[in-house]
C-alpha cells in the first residue's frame, strides 16, 4: 500500500473526517496553501531530522520556520542535519514536500509537535504524494498521534 493509502486506512479506522483535495503539485507549504484554498498557517509542515541516533520527524506549522538549535537542545544533540531527498524517498517514500505529520503506526520515527499546530482548528498537509492533500479537525489528528509536544520554531 501507498503512504496515501495507508494514511486513508488510518484515517478512515478510526473514523476521523478528512477532506481530501487533488491539486497540482505543491512542493512548497505556500504552493501546497494556495492549491488548497486554505490558510498557510493550518498546514503541518513536516520536517525529517537525523542525529546520531537516528531520524526524528519535526511538525509544525507551515507559515513557522524551525529553530534548528532548538530542535537540537529537544534532542540533546550537536549533530544535526536535514534528511537528504534520497533518504526521504528510500525510507519514507515520498519526494521532499510531500512527508505526512505523522510518526508510528505511519512511520517508525519520534514525532515531535510544534504548539503552533494546537492553535489551529484544522490541519492540512501533502499527504505522501505532492498532489494530494488532507485536511482534518486538529483534534482528530491529535487523538491517531503520540507526539512530544514542544516548542521549536524561530
Amino acid at each position: 500500500m501507498s503512504i496515501t493509502e495507508n494514511l486513508r486506512t488510518l484515517l478512515e479506522n478510526n473514523n476521523i473526517s478528512y477532506k481530501e483535495v487533488d491539486h497540482e503539485a505543491a512542493a512548497t507549504c505556500e504552493i501546497s496553501a494556495q492549491a488548497r484554498g486554505e490558510d498557510i498557517k493550518i498546514g503541518g509542515k513536516t520536517i525529517l531530522f537525523k542525529d546520531k541516533k537516528g531520524f526524528h520527524l519535526f511538525v509544525i506549522s507551515a507559515q513557522k520556520q524551525v529553530d534548528s538549535n532548538k530542535v537540537r537542545k529537544i534532542l540533546k544533540t550537536q549533530k544535526l542535519r536535514f534528511a537528504t531527498e534520497e533518504e526521504l524517498k528510500e525510507i519514507c517514500y515520498v519526494e521532499r514536500g510531500a512527508l505526512p505529520p505523522f510518526g508510528k503506526p505511519i512511520y517508525p520515527y519520534d514525532l515531535y509537535l510544534d504548539e503552533s499546530i494546537l492553535y489551529n482548528e484544522k490541519i492540512a498537509f501533502n499527504a505522501g504524494i505532492l498532489t494530494k492533500s488532507f485536511i482534518l479537525n486538529t483534534q482528530d489528528y491529535l487523538t491517531l498521534i503520540q507526539p512530544q509536544y514542544c516548542e521549536f520554531a524561530k
